[in-house]
């Protein structure tokens, strides 16, 4: 099946699936398989729409709106891009990268919404303590965080996404403190790569013994071997010994640029379906950078249960937050600070900068939404003229969205 989506993968392995990891999915993995599999189908109904010039009619299936679902999403990141894009500052920002060693996975991937949201936090004061002190900056800096578990190839890989405000208000609120300048390239930059892995590393350590002693982890089969506090310390001083990898990624050439970056990944699980290639005879193939290759675009070919295995891995506690804003962008003062920020930057809104090095062909890209263009005359607007009812059985409650009172109008062809 070529041209498949992930729904095709889900629905083609949904039966081995589920007799071999039955047992282990979540209340949430089974809302996300059930969303993915009726994502605009005729499950969730949808409406007709006739054009008003030839009379061609066109069936629309409703969207399951889950924000797992590779097909949905699209308008919310379109209309977050829109206001990130709004508050942008004539400033520059820098790109960093939080993540934590491979020894700890396991533990997160059984605690999500603990270790999850400790990762936002160890991240977040690391760069907002850091950038406070006199030696480094000596200001209060806005910073966005996003927050990823997966690599190219699907499997389990938390880190933290942040881009962070070239400067700050100094305290009171007095000036704007600019970002010091590199003697080397002249160039600005915000604080050392080392200085950053230590401190998150202390900070998240920190956290991670401060949850252990409350009784916060769970530590489910293989992990039931570090449920001893003697084990568990020595699972953490393992990781001590090692560098934590915080980095800079590469430069873009203007702010604009980095927002449509990481817009790509703000709405979105694990994987697109414009990366995958087909589903034949029980395997999946799609496409993947092997970043340890030198970024090579490859291909991988996985079994389907072992594909739906690895996508519902990303599945989010119910509620968690995965955007969030620190700073002088943090929700409760965005506005206020911004508007400061303009003042003492003696400028009445940010400035637009032009993306140049947006790449031309991005695999990873969104679909454009369904045009109301008539498709055969292409001349003509296709119009609403009759709804269709979900076609669920009544053991199976609707999203919201679908129990809103509609007329009850059943579509008839009109030949």
């Amino acid at each position: 099946m070529k041209g498949c989506e992930v729904a095709d993968v889900f629905r083609d392995g949904a039966a081995r699936f589920e007799a071999q990891y039955g047992h282990m999915v979540s209340r949430e993995q089974r809302q996300v398989q059930r969303a993915v599999v009726r994502c605009r189908t005729a499950a969730l109904g949808g409406h007709v729409s006739r054009c008003d010039g030839c009379g061609h009619e066109k069936i629309q299936y409703n969207s399951c709106r889950n924000r797992h679902c590779p097909k949905c999403q699209a308008l919310a990141r379109r209309a977050w891009l829109a206001r990130r894009e709004a508050e942008l500052l004539p400033i520059p920002y820098f790109h960093l990268v939080f993540t934590i060693p491979h020894e700890l996975g396991p533990l997160a991937l059984q605690n999500k919404r603990v270790v999850y949201g400790m990762l936002f936090r160890a991240a977040a004061e690391t760069v907002t303590q850091l950038a406070a002190e006199p030696k480094h900056l000596g200001a209060q800096v806005g910073c966005l965080m996003v927050l990823h578990t997966w690599g190219q190839n699907l499997m389990h890989h938390p880190h933290i996404h942040a881009i962070v405000s070239g400067g700050g208000i100094s305290p009171h609120s007095a000036r704007w403190v600019s970002c010091k300048k590199s003697k080397k390239a002249n160039k600005e930059f915000f604080i050392a790569v080392k200085v950053l892995s230590a401190v998150f590393r202390g900070k998240f350590i920190a956290h991670l013994k401060q949850a252990f002693t409350a009784g916060l982890l769970n530590f489910p089969g293989q992990l039931q071997s570090y449920a001893s506090p003697a084990a568990f310390n020595s699972l953490l001083n393992n990781t001590v010994r090692q560098d934590w990898i915080v980095y800079a990624k590469r430069p873009f050439s203007s702010p604009l640029c980095m927002l449509k970056y990481l817009a790509r990944y703000t709405h979105r699980v694990a994987i697109s379906n414009q990366r995958l290639i087909d589903v034949e005879d029980g395997r999946v193939r799609f496409h993947y950078k092997d970043y340890a290759d030198g970024q090579q675009t490859k291909v991988m070919s996985l079994s389907s249960e072992e594909f739906m295995r690895r996508f519902l891995m990303h599945t989010l506690p119910s509620g968690f937050v995965r955007i969030r804003y620190y700073g002088f962008l943090a929700n409760r003062c965005r506005a206020r600070q911004l508007e400061r920020c303009s003042e003492l930057l003696g400028v009445a809104a940010a400035e637009e900068d032009a993306c140049q090095d947006q790449p031309k062909a991005n695999d990873d890209a969104e679909p454009a939404p369904e045009s109301r263009s008539c498709p055969a005359c292409k001349s003509g607007v296709l119009t609403p003229v009759c709804t269709l009812l979900p076609d669920l059985p009544r053991s199976v409650r609707a999203p919201h969205f679908l129990r809103l009172p509609r007329p009850r109008l059943a579509y008839q062809d009109s030949s």
